[in-house]
């Protein structure tokens, strides 16, 4: 339970005891954390039975040395503990809320928008120069869309979830998100700020260091400054010798050594590969228009496989409801179709008993009428 701290008061708020600390670190080690946006924030989460599990399984939940009963003895008491972090603000709980699919689309159409703006502005100025040659291009673009075999089903992505704040904050033994506010510093962090502390001093009483250490260091900041003259220059050569190419092929030929030197990667990797070579042709501007056009059609085909889907499942359902109205209306048709037989073999049957039995046909008269064909 927490205590507010009022003015004047002598209560103090109760703090987290060593045993909620020892079982905070645990479990951000032990249990499986997720990462997701929570009010624009990238945070870490896990989930209530996975931690429940997780203690019951650990050494808490076994008895101690000496036959005395383990720290959790049930579930129960797992969830009063967790209940007594939430309230000192280890973690709060949590609503999870899946997002829609048409929040997604709407986001990867911004995205790309903004990628066939900048792309059609390229475009634009490449057109100018070749006109016709776009235009045989997207001909034949067409030809080979059509020609294209269909696209095999993508493997449904997982649904995304995104965290709003709950506003009953109490720790329930079930699938519910709880975001960690607990973020012990690593140990390592304490070492790297002691080193840079010792680090900084010893720079300062840098003219209390022994002459050899003194001419040791200037020899290592001599190396250090002949490394970066040598990069530097290396970043120069690559661009003369790129323009000599360039120049000399008339633009249809583009050599790069060392591509990744001004790349934002690692040291290692900015020295690998070595050279990168491309060939841009007369061909190279209808293949480019080619490859972008066959990319946005994947994509449309993806996009239009997922709402196939729930189409698709409507229609499956439509077409069931129709199956069964149609053998409803057979049966019916049948039973009319039986009944008019029916009728039909009843009618047959009174004209046969009006007919003797000798053969010979009678019509049934009144007397009235016989009387009168008498006379």
């Amino acid at each position: 339970m927490v205590f507010e701290l009022i003015p004047g008061s002598k209560v103090e708020p109760e703090k987290p005891s060593k045993e909620e600390y020892a079982v905070a670190k645990w479990l951000r080690n032990n249990v499986p954390n997720k990462k997701t946006k929570f009010l624009n924030y990238s945070v870490e989460y896990f989930t209530a039975v996975k931690a429940v599990d997780a203690l019951m399984d650990s050494h808490w939940a076994k008895e101690r040395k000496g036959g005395e009963e383990p720290f959790f003895a049930c579930r129960e008491d797992v969830v009063d503990f967790l209940e007594r972090m939430l309230s000192h603000k280890f973690f709060h709980r949590a609503k999870k809320v899946v997002v829609s699919e048409e929040e997604l689309k709407g986001k990867q159409k911004k995205r790309e928008k903004k990628k066939d703006e900048v792309d059609d502005k390229e475009d634009k100025r490449k057109e100018k120069k070749s006109i016709e040659e776009a235009e045989s291009s997207h001909a034949e673009g067409c030809k080979e869309e059509k020609g294209l075999a269909p696209v095999e089903k993508q493997q449904r992505k997982k649904r995304k979830i995104r965290l709003e704040m709950h506003i009953e904050q109490m720790f329930v033994d079930g699938l519910d998100a709880y975001v960690w506010l607990y973020d012990p510093i690593p140990f390592y962090y304490w070492v790297f700020g002691t080193l840079v502390v010792l680090g900084a001093i010893g720079i300062c009483v840098f003219p209390l260091w022994p002459p050899s250490v003194r001419k040791g260091v200037y020899y290592l900041s001599v190396a250090a400054a002949g490394v970066l003259v040598f990069i530097l220059a290396l970043a120069i050569l690559r661009v003369i010798v790129f323009c000599i190419i360039w120049t000399l092929t008339f633009g249809r030929h583009h050599f790069w050594l060392l591509p990744n030197l001004v790349e934002d990667v690692g040291f290692l990797a900015s020295f690998w590969p070595l050279y990168h070579y491309e060939y841009r042709g007369s061909d190279y501007e209808e293949n480019k228009a080619k490859k972008k056009k066959n990319k946005k059609k994947k994509e449309k085909d993806s996009d239009a496989e997922d709402d196939g889907e729930g189409k698709r499942g409507l229609d499956t359902g439509a077409e069931e409801t129709g199956a069964e109205d149609e053998k409803d209306n057979a049966d019916k048709t049948d039973e009319r179709h039986r009944s008019d037989i029916e009728g039909k073999d009843t009618e047959s049957e009174s004209e046969s008993s009006q007919k003797s039995t000798t053969g010979r046909d009678f019509e049934m008269v009144e007397k009235e009428d016989a009387e009168d064909s008498a006379s």
